[in-house]
C-alpha cells in the first residue's frame, strides 16, 4: 500500500498541495481528477520522488528509495523513453534493469497497438509514442503504475480499446493511478475516483458506491466542484448586454 500523510508542496509562494493524505491499496484502478493546476502532476511526481516535499509517503511502511522504486512505474505524455532506440532495444534495457519485466506482455501490447518494431522512436507519431510509453509502464513489472495524461494524441477508439485491454491484463496485485481530464470516458473502467482542487482532496469515492446510489461519476464531480449549470448562459447574457 502507498500511504500519503500530510503532503505539502510549495513552488515559491504558490502552494501546489495542501496537507494531502491518501491511501492506495493494491488492486485498484484509481482515477485522479482535477482542473488544470489542481496538483495532479505534482502529487504523482512527489510519490515518485521527483520533487522535494513536506509530509510522508511510504510504500508498505517504508520510504520510497532506490531499493523499492522499481515497484512503481510512470507513464507521461512528456515521455521517459530513449528516442533513438528501437522497441527491441528498450525491451532489452528494461529486462536488464527490472527483474520482473514481462516480455510476454510487452510483445502482446506491441502487437495489439500495431506499433512499428524496427524503427527508432523519434520517427513515430505523438500517439504512437504515448502508446509505447504506456506499454513500457505496464510491462516493467511494477505493483503501482502511475499515469499522467498518457492518452494525449490518441483517438477515441484507441483509448477505448486500451481501457478494455487494461481491465483484461492487470493482475490482482497491480494498481493504476490514472490522472486524466477524460472523466466520462474512463468512468466505466475505474474502481475509485479521487478529486483534487487547488491542492486539496475534495472527494474520494468508490464507483460501486455511486452505482448503488444511482449516481454517475460526472454528477458526483460536478457536485463536489459546485459546478453551476447556468455558468455558460450567464456569461453569454452578460456579454450580450455589454455589446448592446
Amino acid at each position: 500500500m502507498i500511504e500519503i500523510n500530510g503532503l505539502k508542496k510549495q513552488y515559491g509562494h504558490t502552494t501546489a498541495l495542501k496537507d494531502v493524505s491518501l491511501s492506495l491499496p493494491q488492486g485498484e484502478i484509481v482515477g485522479l481528477f482535477g482542473e488544470n493546476g489542481a496538483g495532479k502532476t505534482t502529487l504523482i511526481k512527489c510519490i515518485l520522488g521527483l520533487l522535494r516535499y513536506k509530509g510522508d509517503i511510504a510504500l508498505d511502511g517504508e520510504a520510497i528509495t532506490r531499493k523499492n522504486i522499481s515497484r512503481l512505474s510512470f507513464a507521461t505524455s512528456e515521455h521517459s523513453f530513449f528516442p533513438n532506440l528501437t522497441p527491441a532495444a528498450h525491451a532489452q534495457f528494461y529486462a536488464e534493469h527490472f527483474p520482473r519485466f514481462s516480455e510476454r506482455r510487452f510483445k502482446g501490447l506491441m502487437e495489439f497497438f500495431e506499433l512499428p518494431k524496427g524503427r527508432s522512436l523519434y520517427s513515430w507519431s505523438a500517439g504512437q509514442k504515448n502508446q509505447f510509453e504506456v506499454i513500457l509502464s505496464l510491462s516493467q513489472g511494477a505493483d503501482y503504475v502511475l499515469m499522467d495524461e498518457p492518452f494525449a494524441g490518441n483517438d477515441v477508439f484507441n483509448r477505448e480499446d486500451f481501457y478494455k485491454m487494461l481491465l483484461g491484463i492487470l493482475e490482482p496485485h497491480e494498481t493504476v493511478l490514472l490522472s486524466t481530464h477524460l472523466i466520462e470516458e474512463v468512468s466505466g473502467f475505474i474502481s475509485r475516483a479521487v478529486l483534487l482542487r487547488k491542492g486539496e482532496i475534495i472527494g474520494d469515492v468508490q464507483t460501486i458506491d455511486l452505482d448503488e446510489q444511482g449516481r454517475d461519476l460526472m454528477d458526483f464531480v460536478k457536485e463536489m466542484y459546485r459546478y453551476r449549470t447556468d455558468r455558460v448562459s450567464r456569461a453569454i447574457n452578460d456579454i450580450a448586454e455589454e455589446e448592446e
